[in-house]
Parts: C-alpha cells; sequence; structure tokens
C-alpha cells in the first residue's frame, strides 16, 4: 500500500524539481539578448521561454532547432563560442522593439522584434519573414 503512494510521489517531486526556472526578461534588450545566446547554445526551451507563443513562432522555432540538431558538432560548438553583434536596437513603440543583430560566427543580420505582452518582454519571430520578402 506504501508503495502505491509512495513511488508515485517520489516521481512526481522528481519532475517539480526538473521544472526550468529561467529568468524573466527586464527589458527588451534582455529578452533579445536571453532568446538570441539561448538559439546559439541550442538551448531551445530557454528560447521557447523568452518566445511569444503562437503557431507561427512555434513552427519558426521548431524548424531552427531541427537544422540546429542536424548540424555536425563542429559547427554546433561555433555558435555556441560566438558572440551575439548588436547592430540596431531600436524602440518602435513603449510595446515594441525591432533587434538587428548577428553573430560572430555567420556574420548574417537577422532582426527579430521584441513585444511587451502582459507586462512580459518576449521574442516574436515574425519580423524575420518580413525581411525575407
Amino acid at each position: 500500500m506504501i508503495r502505491k503512494f509512495f513511488l508515485p510521489a517520489i516521481f512526481l517531486l522528481a519532475a517539480c524539481n526538473n521544472v526550468h526556472s529561467f529568468k524573466k526578461a527586464e527589458d527588451p534588450q534582455d529578452a533579445g539578448r536571453e532568446f538570441i545566446r539561448a538559439a546559439l547554445d541550442g538551448d531551445y526551451d530557454r528560447a521557447r521561454f523568452y518566445l511569444y507563443v503562437d503557431s507561427t513562432n512555434q513552427t519558426l522555432l521548431d524548424m531552427w532547432k531541427k537544422r540546429y540538431d542536424r548540424m555536425p558538432h563542429e559547427e554546433r560548438q561555433k555558435y555556441q563560442d560566438a558572440d551575439i553583434l548588436p547592430i540596431n536596437i531600436r524602440t518602435i513603440n513603449d510595446s515594441v522593439t525591432s533587434y538587428t543583430y548577428a553573430n560572430s560566427y555567420k556574420h548574417d543580420t537577422t532582426t527579430i522584434r521584441v513585444v511587451r505582452i502582459n507586462g512580459d518582454w518576449l521574442v516574436d519571430l515574425k519580423e524575420i519573414l518580413n525581411h525575407k520578402r
């Protein structure tokens, strides 16, 4: 009888301890930097924490993750070692900031939007689609 309740309780407590406790972004630069660093490091749980969750953003992040997971270890290491190179961080209004950056490994320029939703600063990847047209 004790096993019936004791073992599930242990598994439940262990599962609760695995919950990631990431720090909320204090401002748009913080959100952008944390998201980009997580993506470069291949830490997509952390990247998802800083992501504005909608179907388009989820799809884009899933595509990034699949591409990252297929990379050879050496290339992933180069991304992990890369520095974030902010190019232009521009406030659009009190709830939207445009964050243009590159990284020191691949110098491709990328622009993301950081939006404030219910007081939280989150990355909106749909800006990438606007710049690819």
